[in-house]
């Protein structure tokens, strides 16, 4: 894994809170993300983390609160400067996100093709791409129905790579596969994360994750309870993690089967 004591902050959120009409989902979270590493955001569905992850983006601002990338408070941005900012990330959505209409060279060069770039010229860069994820160019012209729910997962991070991004989000990238295909989806990530030097931030609840990354941020009740060293993270008393990542039903994190001791 990276090390990164030393590394500058590529990332930061300051206090950030998001509310949706009367409900509040994020409620004044702090993390550093250091560049060139990768960390895992935990926790149950629910908590918010794909909320938080589209604010880190810029997809959604905040409530209040501060979110620093490369320095640059992005929650202050106008749409034209927010859209420069965009061009530093790439997102590989829950469920891959294909269109069923196009093939996986469309698929994959969609960006490029609808910014005008002639397909002739696309062709060797999507070639590239499928090949840094491991899948064959056999898949060029098929579309996504004919092919297995790892391999649209690979399109999907294919497409995000074209972009050359600097920072890229995963959104629950292993969701619906299988333990094998999910091993091979978190070998790929951890593959590109040291050919390509990016900075990666993972949202996901398979602890199998911890294996991949350098840091895991554990998020409850809209804030990030504890932090620590994906290395460490197993030994980590902290009742948070302790908690989530035994599947304990009692601890701080609340659940539907928790019972107050009395009652046990």
């Amino acid at each position: 894994m990276n090390t990164y004591e030393n590394s500058m902050p590529l990332i930061e959120l300051i206090d950030v809170h998001k509310s949706f009409g009367n409900k509040e989902i994020t409620r004044g979270v702090n993390l550093t993300i250091e560049k060139g590493t990768t960390t895992a955001i935990i926790g149950r569905s629910g908590e918010g983390k794909s909320v938080l992850l589209k604010q880190i983006i810029g997809l959604l601002k905040p409530t209040s609160g501060s979110i620093l990338v490369d320095g640059t408070d992005i929650t202050k941005l106008g749409e034209r400067e927010l859209n420069k900012e965009f061009k530093k990330f790439g997102y590989v959505f829950q469920f891959a996100a294909l269109l069923d209409s196009l093939n996986t060279f469309e698929n994959v060069g969609i960006t490029l093709l609808e910014n005008g770039v002639s397909p002739e010229d696309v062709l060797p860069i999507v070639k590239q791409k499928l090949a840094l994820v491991d899948l064959p160019e056999d898949t060029l012209n098929k579309y996504p129905s004919e092919l297995s729910g790892g391999m649209r997962k690979r399109v999907g991070l294919a497409r995000t790579l074209v972009t050359e991004p600097e920072i890229i989000l995963y959104d629950e990238p292993t969701t619906g596969l299988d333990p094998i295909t999910v091993r091979v989806i978190h070998e790929l990530i951890y593959s590109m994360q040291q050919k390509l030097n990016l900075t990666s931030i993972i949202v996901s609840h398979d602890i199998e994750i911890f294996k991949y990354v350098d840091r895991v941020a554990l998020l409850n009740d809209g804030k990030i309870q504890h932090v620590c060293d994906a290395a460490t993270v197993w030994e980590s008393d902290n009742p948070y993690i302790y908690q989530f990542i035994r599947g304990l039903t009692h601890g701080p994190i609340k659940t539907e089967l928790a019972q107050p001791d009395s009652a046990v």
